[in-house]
């Protein structure tokens, strides 16, 4: 069988869907070609699972043409960090010359020309990139990762963002629903929805608060983002977050796209995690 290619395959803090995509299909039997950055301990993990494993830099043409060689579908994401459209357009002129058939690719919820945040501004660019490639792209919106709450949380004992009232509304998502859809689009045979909005739980920053066990308590964007370059120590992701809560703030009550989707046990085969269950599950 032909080796299907998953990128971000080491994981990270921002959610780790490439990890769990790379893992959910190699338990089923499939063969992974996992690209990483480092060859360090997870990559090691990596190999003790089967994978096969190749280190690069997605950036990079000369890494990526021989990571596609025999591959006719690939998972594609990136970290919230300077580089995802240099990578995405890599991607896609080698996908393009080599014969992919399917792309999975992790996107933003609210990817537009017109989005609140430069990033998901970024993410609608990289999404025309991959369609303009003719590479049967499938592009995986998703919701604010529970992940990045806990993250917000830290060791500080309460949760403290630039969200305004409690009553703010956010829609979020676990990252294993992500990854769980990515694999199942990478299984899937026959014509896939080019886009899949993705969310699995709508509810306010008070409610988020109440569950994790932490007060809420607004704060102000400036102060939030002096606070979160000590912790992301990445420009991007903390312009990306700062602007993505303030949006919220703005838009207060909700918008039609928070709404929990069917495409997660669609592709799953079980309803979306609860917040619930990730705060329990730890």
């Amino acid at each position: 069988m032909e080796p299907i290619l998953v990128t971000g395959a080491a994981g990270g803090s921002q959610g780790g869907t490439g990890r769990r995509v790379a893992e959910t299909l190699l338990h089923a039997g499939l063969p992974v070609r996992a690209f990483v950055h480092s060859d360090d301990g997870r990559a090691a993990a990596l190999k003790d699972l089967g994978a096969e494993v190749v280190v690069g830099d997605l950036r990079e043409i000369t890494s990526v043409t021989p990571a596609l060689q025999g591959v006719r579908r690939a998972y594609f994401t990136y970290p919230v960090t300077a580089g995802m459209m240099d990578a995405a357009a890599v991607l896609a002129a080698v996908a393009r010359q080599s014969g992919l058939e399917r792309v999975v690719a992790t996107s933003q919820l609210g990817s537009d020309p017109q989005a609140g945040t430069p990033h998901m501004r970024r993410h609608w660019v990289a999404e025309q990139v991959l369609d303009n490639a003719g590479i049967g792209a499938v592009h995986l919106r998703a919701a604010v990762f529970y992940e990045n709450l806990r993250v917000a949380i830290g060791d500080r004992g309460e949760l403290a963002l630039p969200l305004g009232s409690p009553d703010t509304v956010l829609p979020l998502i676990a990252g294993e629903d992500v990854a769980g859809v990515g694999a199942g689009v990478l299984r899937a045979e026959g014509p896939a929805d080019p886009v899949l909005w993705l969310a699995g739980e709508i509810m306010t920053v008070g409610e988020v608060a109440e569950l994790f066990g932490v007060p809420y308590r607004n704060v102000d964007p400036a102060e939030w983002s002096e606070w979160a370059m000590t912790v992301y120590r990445d420009e991007v992701a903390v312009e990306h977050l700062t602007h993505l809560w303030t949006m919220f703030a703005a838009i207060g009550s909700g918008h039609e796209l928070f709404r929990v989707t069917e495409s997660i046990e669609r592709f799953t085969g079980h309803p979306p995690i609860t917040l619930r269950e990730f705060v329990t599950a730890g």
